[in-house]
């Protein structure tokens, strides 16, 4: 006996999603070639100039960043662990990689605040931003790789396209959250003295949001540099691409290698921006 639920017709989204995607491609893919085109030339531009730069130099440079910003200790692991990864022939994957999350995190940045703005500033734009965000973070990562690989085919464009989807969700979030949580006497306060919208938001309010904006860019990068493995599925190489090379041929020591210099890498990144609006020696973590 056949229950209620068996009697309704099933629900053909996997074959809407198809057409969408079949109709989306016709009608626009020339432009999202043309994009990928100009999108994969910066990456791989910025890749070139990071692998071109002497290794020693980029070492002393975030040394010395570590060093100004947090801590000697921490200057002392950027020191140790990169020149770690330079020593165990990682070092131009590792370029690769650094490039790849700094272009999505710029990516993530330039979009992630103006929308984080919005949602403080519009009731509508939070509620439709909310649940769009929650469906980001929440849809498993690999999912994010099969409507891309058809528009921009496979490389770095589509790993930082994935990447962005995945790690923006954080930048607005906490854009919003910093705005929402700025005291109204302060902003009663600029109002009073007969400040503009711009003047209000450049002045007082994202001066006063930075902790969470910049927490937020923090947790962006952290989970750029989660998806370098998955991105390496649809070549993005780089340490990724190491790790997925040592998945297929069983080679876990080339696998841990490439999983250290990542966690190296997450590491120094991680202790930087986290003390990037500090500016006194109290304020450094210790």
């Amino acid at each position: 006996m056949s229950s209620l639920m068996d009697s309704i017709p099933r629900i053909p989204l996997a074959e809407w999603t198809d057409r969408s995607i079949d109709y989306l491609q016709a009608e626009w893919g020339e432009s999202t070639q043309a994009f990928a085109t100009g999108m994969e030339e910066l990456i791989k531009g910025l890749q070139g100039f990071l692998i071109s730069l002497p290794p020693e130099l980029l070492i002393i440079v975030f040394s010395l960043l570590a060093w100004w910003l947090v801590n000697k200790k921490i200057a002392l692991f950027a020191l140790l662990g990169l020149m770690f990864i330079y020593n165990i022939g990682l070092w131009k994957v590792s370029m690769e990689t650094l490039a790849l999350v700094i272009g999505a995190v710029a990516l993530c940045i330039s979009i992630g605040i103006p929308l984080g703005i919005l949602a403080a500033k519009n009731r509508t734009a939070h509620r439709i931003i909310a649940p769009v965000l929650d469906f980001m973070q929440t849809l498993p990562a690999f999912v994010y790789l099969l409507p891309a690989i058809p528009f921009f085919g496979l490389g770095v464009v589509p790993a930082v396209l994935t990447t962005i989807v995945f790690s923006m969700p954080p930048v607005i979030r906490l854009t919003e959250l910093g705005l929402k949580q700025v005291p109204e006497e302060l902003e009663e306060l600029g109002k009073s003295f007969g400040s503009t919208f711009w003047q209000m938001l450049f002045k007082i309010e994202l001066p006063l949001a930075r902790a969470n904006i910049l927490a937020g860019i923090n947790q962006c990068i952290m989970l750029s540099l989660s998806m370098v493995v998955v991105a390496a599925m649809i070549g993005a190489k780089g340490l990724g691409g190491v790790v997925w090379t040592a998945i297929q041929q069983l080679k876990m020591g080339m696998g841990f290698e490439a999983g250290v210099a990542i966690v190296i890498l997450a590491i120094i990144l991680d202790r930087i921006t986290q003390n990037l609006g500090k500016t006194t020696g109290k304020e450094k973590v210790r």
